[in-house]
């Protein structure tokens, strides 16, 4: 598709080398003829104006009249009086087209899809990210423009040290927090330090959980993976220490896959292992915004601050396109995983640091996150309504926080086949056995996800589907 411009004239590369005997006409001729066989300069692109493109080519305009004239007689290009030039549409191509690839095969349509981990996308608070980016933009410095601190901008940090120690009890100064670009980042970059600083070569991972990203940041860092059971009370903190790790990643708040929130026996158990074996543990503070039935619980990074990297992202609570998150670290961790950070990207985008800053300062975020806790309260209900009408034997977990829920399937019923049959009727369902680190499909169960879906889809997707979570289809 050729770029529209309004009211600027487009640039435009074509070399004419002095040197050579070619006149100059003859070189601007040939370059942008083949300029057009080439595909280059596609059929409708916009050129500059004669006067434009003779200044930023050094040579007169009479010089590029000609030159245009020559190629619009040849059916390069055309113009109307009034108009600007462009390249004509019948101007023909040497080159070959390209052979194109098969289509890959399109997964069936989906009506309603519930995949999980995605937040509503439709209710982003544009209007307040647009009045932060204005704010910004009229009292940033002008150096706030620059490169800045790898680390993260000290606005942005300094913000986020007083909202989580307010909102999830951390302990936090701003120079143990690093930005980093989402949660994979995060992870991978604490991995990558432990490994290298503290030795650590196993490292255990909840399982259910993480599976992928687990396996990637693994990988990277060069540590062995050990799961380690969920139950009803979160992470098996006997098992975990039966292990021998040097490490462990987990998500306290609001487990995933599972949904559980590790019990306050737990806590303080892993809190207890972390010190006593001398043991790190990487906090994935996911899902602690949106709790529903129960009190809030702080950031087990609370407990034993020097035993834990703590992770936390605007991804659940924004949206994943933000890939804005933060990484606070033990201060001495907190060099090492900042280091690996600029050698890996020299930093997170710096303009929307200062924006997210603004944002939480001013109120407006904490504002967006009491009218999410409704939202999704509300289709929370939704499903816990449509699931009692249409597939009442289905027990439902996980529902105290988030916007994902674990639908526990009878035995006679085939996650697998559920999953399939669910897709050729439109619904999208995701079954727990991809979380889990034998990929195992006992027992079934499905992930479902509500959080990008209004009340109507939730409510029609599940009288699609209750059949066969009942196993009755």
């Amino acid at each position: 598709m050729a770029i529209e411009w309004t009211g600027f004239s487009p640039e435009l590369l074509v070399p004419l080398d002095r040197n050579l005997a070619e006149p100059l006409r003859s070189q601007l001729e040939s370059g942008l003829r083949d300029a057009i066989r080439s595909g280059r300069l596609r059929a409708g692109e916009r050129l500059p104006s004669t006067r434009e493109l003779a200044r930023s080519l050094g040579v007169s305009r009479g010089l590029v009249v000609d030159c245009f004239e020559q190629l619009q007689a040849e059916g390069y290009l055309t113009s109307r009086a009034g108009s600007t030039t462009r390249v004509a549409a019948s101007a023909q191509i040497s080159a070959p087209p390209p052979v194109p690839l098969p289509p890959p095969a399109a997964p069936p349509r989906l009506d309603v899809d519930f995949l999980p981990a995605v937040p509503d996308l439709t209710t982003f608070p544009r209007a307040d990210w647009a009045w932060a980016v204005r704010e910004v933009c009229r009292e940033a410095p002008s150096s706030a423009f620059g490169y800045g601190d790898p680390r993260g901008s000290d606005v942005l940090r300094t913000v986020l040290a007083g909202y989580v120690g307010r909102v999830r009890a951390a302990v936090a100064e701003p120079d143990q927090i690093v930005v980093s670009t989402g949660f994979s980042q995060a992870v991978n970059l604490a991995l990558k330090v432990l490994a290298q600083e503290r030795g650590v070569r196993r490292v255990g991972f909840e399982n259910p959980g993480y599976d992928e990203t687990g396996r990637v940041a693994s990988a990277w860092a060069g540590t062995e993976i050990v799961p380690v059971p969920v139950d009803e009370q979160g992470i098996r903190v006997d098992v975990l220490a039966a292990t021998g790790v040097d490490a462990v990643v987990l998500t306290p708040a609001h487990q995933w896959p599972t949904g559980v929130v590790l019990s306050p026996e737990r806590r303080h158990a892993l809190a207890a292992w972390a010190k006593n074996s001398g043991a790190m543990v990487i906090e994935d503070d996911y899902d602690a915004e949106f709790r529903y039935d129960r009190e809030p619980v702080g950031a087990v990074q609370g407990l034993v601050p020097d035993h834990v990297i703590s992770i936390g992202t605007l991804s659940k609570t924004l949206a994943p396109t933000m890939r804005l998150g933060w990484i606070l670290c033990p201060a001495s961790l907190v060099d090492a995983i900042a280091e690996l950070k600029i050698s890996t990207d020299r930093g997170s985008p710096g303009l929307d640091q200062l924006v997210a800053a603004k944002l939480i300062e001013s109120g407006r975020f904490d504002r967006h996150l009491r009218r999410m806790r409704k939202l999704y309260a509300a289709k929370r209900d939704a499903l816990v309504e449509s699931l009692a009408m249409h597939a009442p034997s289905i027990a439902v977990t996980g529902l105290t926080a988030g916007f994902h829920a674990v639908a526990h399937l009878p035995k006679r019923v085939g996650e697998t086949e559920v999953v399939d049959t669910a897709r050729e009727r439109g619904v999208g369902l995701y079954g727990m056995s991809a979380n889990r680190a034998d990929k195992s499909v006992d027992p079934p169960q499905l992930v479902l996800g509500f959080g990008n879906l209004n009340d109507r889809a939730i409510r029609s997707g599940i009288a699609t589907v209750g059949d066969l979570l009942e196993g009755s289809a």
